[in-house]
């Protein structure tokens, strides 16, 4: 066998949350490349048009399933809608996520201390909750399968001490240990669980850090590479443990970050511009 041919997914059943945008959509379009037909998920249907279009464009099939996932039980649903779409389920890349947003959409950054508690209970029911129920919901499929592969989209926030953002930080941590859990859990049933972990990724969702120069400056200053990430480059990480490839990987957190994870990798020789929450 081709050594690229071990990263191919020829006519298996993936099902990709949070895919209208972002890491999402790239890693949606990513797996119809490999040859998947794909279940795409967001809150509106008319969001992951871009998507669909991308993914009929390489000759997959692509089906769109509306789900809010602070509503109870819409993880679950959603991956019954999936499913049954597509005849069953090989991959899940639970990929959805959010931050606490103020009313006009944008972050809310402030230190636990000073965070409403209902903002907190939201991250959690979204980050947490849905995933717990997701993967719940997803077992009966994937333990079907006989190249089961489920990825959890945590970040390098649940790595890392992240000030201003404890309640989406934990809910990553608590990710990683999730996929851990069940990695071992369901070995023997042939179903593999790994969590990637993105760095300072160039999305919507960042664009408020990313587009202020100091809070941006000061970002990358801790990753010695330098510079934020595209969606596109953590496709080939996406593809690597949803495929045989990773065949062997089971129970990981696969950090794609710059080198910012590394311990004392963001300190030696970068010089850094003062924390723009110095006086916060």
């Amino acid at each position: 066998m081709n050594a690229l041919d071990l990263f191919r997914l020829d006519d298996a059943r993936a099902l990709v949350t949070g895919a209208s945008r972002g890491i999402g959509k790239a890693v949606a379009i990513g797996l119809a490349d490999a040859g998947c037909d794909v279940a795409l998920t967001a809150r509106s249907l008319p969001a992951l048009d871009a998507t669909v279009r991308a993914v009929e464009e390489r000759g997959r099939k692509a089906v769109a399933v509306a789900a809010d996932l602070a509503r109870p039980g819409a993880a679950t649903d959603l991956v019954e809608q999936a499913a049954s779409a597509l005849g069953g389920l090989d991959v899940v890349v639970h990929n959805a996520g959010t931050l606490p947003t103020a009313e006009d959409g944008s972050p809310k950054l402030v230190p636990l201390e000073a965070a409403d508690q209902q903002d907190w209970e939201t991250v959690v029911a979204v980050n947490l909750n849905a995933t717990a129920a997701l993967c719940r919901a997803a077992h009966h499929h994937l333990s079907r399968s006989e190249r089961a592969s489920l990825i959890l989209m945590s970040s390098v926030a649940g790595l890392v001490g992240t000030p201003m953002m404890e309640a989406y930080a934990a809910t990553k941590a608590a990710q990683v240990s999730l996929a851990r859990s069940l990695a071992v859990g369901w070995a023997r049933q042939g179903v593999r669980v790994n969590a990637l972990c993105p760095g300072w990724v160039l999305t919507d969702m960042t664009a408020f850090a990313s587009a202020t120069g100091p809070l941006s400056d000061w970002l990358t200053s801790h990753v010695p590479l330098g510079r934020w990430a595209s969606a596109e480059e953590i496709v080939g990480a996406a593809l690597f443990l949803a495929s045989p490839a990773s065949s062997f990987v089971t129970g990981h957190a696969l950090v794609v970050d710059g080198g910012l994870a590394v311990p004392d990798g963001g300190l030696a020789g970068h010089p850094k511009p003062p924390s723009p929450f110095a006086a916060a």
